[in-house]
């Protein structure tokens, strides 16, 4: 009896081990993808601000023909 309660306390232990490691890798990506959309949230914001202002001043948009031409 003693051994079957061995035996199952060191599978609960085992998987509790594991779910905590599993656990500490998943936060550490979550917040690895949480730093990333701040830094693609922050580019977007800039982009949308230059077009903006690129719409709003058109003649600083140079005119010149494409070198293809």
């Amino acid at each position: 009896m003693d051994q079957e309660l061995d035996l199952r306390l060191t599978q609960i232990e085992t998987k509790l081990a594991w779910l905590e490691d599993f656990l500490t890798r998943l936060q550490a990506t979550v917040v690895d993808r949480s730093a990333a959309l701040d830094r693609l949230d922050a580019e977007h914001a800039a982009m949308k601000s230059r077009l903006l202002q690129i719409s709003r001043d058109p003649e600083e948009v140079p005119n010149r023909k494409p070198p293809h031409y």
